[in-house]
């Protein structure tokens, strides 16, 4: 089966380059823009973002970050909408919710795993790698605060590397969550789900892979058989870059109460969280996200040259 790409629509823009890849069939790795303007501070946003472009290079693929510009849904970033989404003030946070409103304001948004699976599954790109997704809340019993990148795993076709789920979430009901949704979870070279800024969470992972051959075998297989539906690749940080896993507890902890004192909610917690934590660990958590990221995108590289081969 030959890879193939999406429908194009007013809406959508795909640089010529990643075009060009996605016509001849080259390896491509999509990469989210919210790192870039919601993840990090500047300038360390922008130099992990250039930095992970040239990583995906380095690992013969093309690099898409996708990012909502001018009215489009872009597949691909240049040099100055990379600038402009790591130095812009209130780049709107895009998931599909806010998809709509964002392209018909033609708002500078920043995509997040769920609003660049979007992209992935209408350009036709079968690999996008990121730090970790979204899922399940501490305390969504309460709340009901479940991420949209569950939902929308369950529905596009592409696999997605990630160190796990990022750790400020509930990760046994996470698991579940992507059980019920049907997205086959395979940890990478591990028999336990990693947990973003550690390599541990203490909870196994339905499936081991151990290549990038086996993964692309297993993405050939099940788009094949028409089953709709991603993949989670659950790629462990580096053990060297591992942070601690109670100093990490611990700034989590603070960081939901402090939270709650301040009425954060929503699509605002997240980044609230993870800047919390990095200032209780004295930029410890930051050094770990970018390394867990930058390792997730090698290996992304090398799944999606996989990947190719056996689309060829």
């Amino acid at each position: 089966m030959k890879q193939q790409s999406g429908k194009m629509n007013e809406f959508v823009k795909v640089l010529p380059e990643i075009q060009e890849a996605l016509n001849s069939r080259r390896a491509i790795v999509a990469l989210e823009s919210t790192i870039v303007a919601h993840g990090m501070p500047y300038p360390q946003n922008l130099e992990t973002a250039n930095r992970l472009e040239s990583i995906v290079r380095e690992g013969g693929a093309i690099p898409a970050t996708v990012a909502v510009v001018n009215g489009k849904l872009q597949v691909g970033c240049t040099e100055s909408d990379l600038l402009a989404l790591a130095t812009e003030p209130k780049v709107l946070k895009v998931s599909r919710r806010d998809l709509p409103l964002a392209l018909a304001r033609k708002s500078l948004g920043a995509t997040t795993v769920s609003g660049t699976l979007i992209g992935c599954e209408l350009a036709g790109i079968r690999v996008f790698a990121t730090g970790g997704i979204g899922g399940v809340h501490r305390g969504a019993d309460q709340t009901w605060d479940v991420s949209a990148d569950i939902p929308e795993l369950a529905q596009s076709s592409v696999a997605v590397v990630s160190a796990g789920a990022k750790s400020i979430l509930d990760l046994p009901k996470t698991l579940e969550a992507l059980e019920t949704a049907g997205v086959t979870v395979a940890g990478f070279g591990t028999d336990e789900f990693p947990a973003f800024f550690t390599a541990t969470s203490g909870l196994k992972v339905p499936h081991r892979v151990d290549s990038a051959e086996e993964m692309a075998a297993a993405m050939h297989a099940k788009w094949t058989l028409g089953l709709r539906g991603g993949f989670l690749i659950a790629n462990p940080i580096p053990a060297e870059f591992s942070a601690d896993p109670q100093q990490i507890t611990a700034a989590i902890e603070l960081g939901l109460r402090a939270a709650a004192a301040e009425g954060v909610t929503g699509k605002d917690l997240t980044p609230f969280l993870l800047r919390f934590v990095n200032e209780q660990t004295a930029g410890k958590s930051l050094r770990a996200n970018r390394a867990l990221v930058e390792h997730n995108v090698r290996v992304g590289a090398t799944v999606a040259a996989a990947y190719a081969i056996l689309m060829q």
